[in-house]
């Protein structure tokens, strides 16, 4: 390790820590002023009031000591409403017909402490954003960068034996780590106060608003990203096709997952991410969604138009020329993020025969479950019934935003990045994953093809597969590659060392190449024996 690495990695858990620790760093004091700006409901907001009276103008220095008031505040709350309504003194207005829900009170809890919060990090919110991820990316990359005097490509050197990148010590930790946040940013969002006043900044001046957890979430994802992206650039920097697709995806991420969005939100329009679409998008077809789309003049329209012929026709279409390589290699922020931040990780991947077939059991299991939710929420938006045989379209939706939505695709999918490799969500869980591998597999130009005379059997190749596909099984026996799991991200063949695999959008019909290549197969084995 050089002297500028170790100054870059001695930086950036220097703020790292202080990042880590700010969690801890806020005040809290309630006030009437701060109920009114977090609830908007005037029966809400007098049962509030109510019972929060005893802590009104107490000043807290703990994040959880103030967090276990409000919610003891906001269950009494909610324990009054429910006694009005039983007793018939809930009135007939139409703010009384609103109870507190289980969400409600989630919502509340996180917007009151957002409100409630004072000190330090409030009043210098921008200095510790420039302090603190300032510090975190530029000690990265001066860890990162001085790695472009290295020869390019992978090197073998140890992987198996880094207790960060084998499952060891470090990688426990670093697993644990997203996966406590994962759990934390969907569940309890209200312990993360101080990190979404510290991006606050941020977001005023891109949508106008006041920064939430998903912005929060955002701005982590995309810096993430592109620090990683960098890396990726720099250890792949021998190939044309992985510095092109590394911007790619580091360009769709910034620009279509997170400004316009924010920019859109800033011009009174729908928030909108132009490259996501259904089934991976799984709320597309929410009433909430279509109403506000269709209320939202041409424009939003037009977003729900292009959403439904993404899916309908630029999946098919594309796909046949192109592979799923252009969605989940090129755009997709879930494989982006595979490709950067789980990078390190990529070889921790199971290439098993048990692993494939649980994949398909599961993929293929999750893109039914989208189906049918889809389904019934569109049954329920167009006849007003919510009820079908034995289900309910709103428990369903329910079910599915908790497992696949946040259980599988994030703390899952991205805390367990350490552990299995960074495409566990695209490989086991993702709908549009198993959506574009069904064209793919089926019909589609696109296939690695492989110069079996060539392997040297060295294994590369199935290594670094993240997906889990055993390429040198393929390559050993001259067959294309043509699998519905396969994304395209041609690491592969970044790392072998004779050229054996190239990726193509051939016009040959595939049956008829796999012939060729056996007999090219077959025939260089008998020149061998021959020659032996």
């Amino acid at each position: 390790m050089t002297t500028i690495q170790k100054i870059g990695i001695t930086i950036f858990i220097t703020a790292f820590l202080s990042f880590i620790l700010s969690l801890g760093m806020g005040k809290y004091t309630l006030t009437d002023d701060a109920i009114d700006k977090a609830i908007d409901n005037s029966y809400h907001k007098a049962a509030v009031k109510q019972t929060t009276i005893k802590i009104i103008g107490k000043e807290y220095n703990s994040n959880i000591a103030f967090i276990s008031e409000i919610k003891k505040s906001l269950q009494e709350a909610k324990q009054i409403q429910e006694d009005a309504f039983k007793n018939g003194k809930a009135g007939n207005t139409e703010e009384w017909k609103f109870k507190l829900g289980d969400y409600d009170l989630k919502n509340l809890a996180l917007q009151l402490a957002l409100y409630s919060q004072t000190g330090y990090i409030v009043s210098n919110n921008i200095l510790l954003l420039i302090l603190i991820f300032g510090g975190c990316i530029l000690g990265a990359l001066l860890y990162i960068l001085p790695k472009s005097r290295l020869i390019p490509g992978i090197k073998n050197n140890n992987i198996f034996h880094s207790p960060m990148h084998s499952r060891g010590w470090l990688g426990i930790i670093t697993g644990s780590f997203l996966i406590g946040f994962y759990i934390i940013l969907y569940w309890y969002p209200e312990y993360l106060t101080s990190w979404i006043k510290m991006v606050d900044p941020i977001s005023r001046n891109l949508s106008g608003k006041a920064a939430s957890q998903w912005f929060l979430y955002g701005v982590l994802y995309t810096v993430s990203m592109l620090v990683m992206g960098v890396r990726m650039i720099i250890k792949y920097r021998h190939s044309k096709y992985q510095i092109v697709r590394t911007g790619s995806v580091m360009f769709f991420q910034t620009c279509f997952a997170f400004l316009i969005p924010e920019i859109l939100v800033r011009l009174n329009k729908p928030y909108f991410d132009f490259k996501n679409m259904w089934p991976l998008k799984y709320d597309f077809f929410f009433e909430w969604n279509i109403n506000t789309l269709t209320t939202s003049g041409n424009l939003g329209l037009f977003m729900l138009v292009w959403g439904i012929a993404l899916f309908i026709i630029g999946v098919p279409v594309i796909t046949y020329f192109f592979g799923k390589r252009w969605y989940c290699s090129w755009v997709c922020g879930c494989g982006g993020l595979a490709e950067t931040l789980g990078d390190p990780y990529r070889q921790l991947s199971n290439k098993k025969l048990k692993a494939w077939k649980i994949e398909r059991w599961m993929i293929y299991s999750v893109l039914l479950f989208a189906v049918v939710m889809t389904l019934l929420v569109l049954y329920t938006f167009f006849t007003g019934n919510s009820n079908i045989l034995f289900l309910n379209s709103y428990d369903v939706r329910k079910w599915y935003g908790f497992l696949i939505g946040s259980v599988f695709s994030g703390v899952v999918g991205t805390g367990f990045y350490p552990f299995m490799g960074g495409r566990v969500w695209c490989r086991f869980g993702c709908p549009l994953s198993a959506y574009l591998g069904i064209v793919q597999r089926f019909k589609s130009k696109f296939r690695i093809t492989v110069n079996g005379g060539q392997c040297i059997s060295c294994g590369n190749c199935s290594t670094y597969c993240e997906m889990g596909i055993d390429v040198r099984w393929y390559a050993q026996r001259g067959q294309d590659i043509v699998r519905s799991s396969c994304v395209g991200c041609g690491i592969c063949s970044a790392v072998c060392p004779r050229g054996v695999l190239k990726l193509e959008n051939a016009s040959f019909d595939i049956k008829s190449r796999a012939k060729e290549l056996r007999t090219v197969h077959i025939k260089t084995e008998d020149v061998r024996i021959m020659g032996s």
